[in-house]
């Protein structure tokens, strides 16, 4: 089985990994953390906007920090003996990422976090969650 955790250093992204270190210990695991294309983009003010390559890379650094101690996270819970862990960064909006990738790569299962956002918050910004568990084309598990 091919599980795939989508991470982004909250809590909620935390949680979902370590169910997923308790729930699939001997199966493949790939954490997934998703760069905003426009992270490193800066607004000039008059309608065009600037790139900071730098900003960008620090950006796909700290993704692969990220990875890291989701790796440190399966070592410390002793199950790297058995279970494949893989880190991944790509580029993209989050959940149309992790939809591609979990399609492109023979994924069976998603847990991902949730931020439990509601009302207002949930509307303007939508749910990176909801959306992967209505497009999904595998079985996604929701961890709070």
């Amino acid at each position: 089985m091919h599980v795939l955790v989508p991470i982004d250093g909250s809590s909620q992204s935390r949680a979902a990994l370590d169910y997923a270190l308790s729930q699939y210990e001997g199966e493949t695991i790939t954490t997934l953390h998703v760069v905003d294309p426009m992270e490193g983009v800066y607004s000039d003010y008059g309608g065009g906007g600037i790139y900071d390559e730098e900003a960008f890379q620090r950006a796909i650094e700290r993704g692969e920090s990220i990875g890291e101690q989701a790796r440190d996270r399966a070592e410390d819970a002793g199950i790297l003996d058995a279970t494949t862990l893989n880190t991944v960064v790509e580029t993209g909006q989050s959940a149309r990422a992790i939809i591609d990738y979990a399609d492109a790569n023979d994924v069976d299962h998603i847990v991902m976090g949730s931020h439990g956002r509601s009302g207002v918050a949930r509307v303007l910004l939508g749910s990176v969650a909801e959306t992967v568990t209505r497009r999904s084309p595998v079985p996604v598990t929701i961890v709070r």
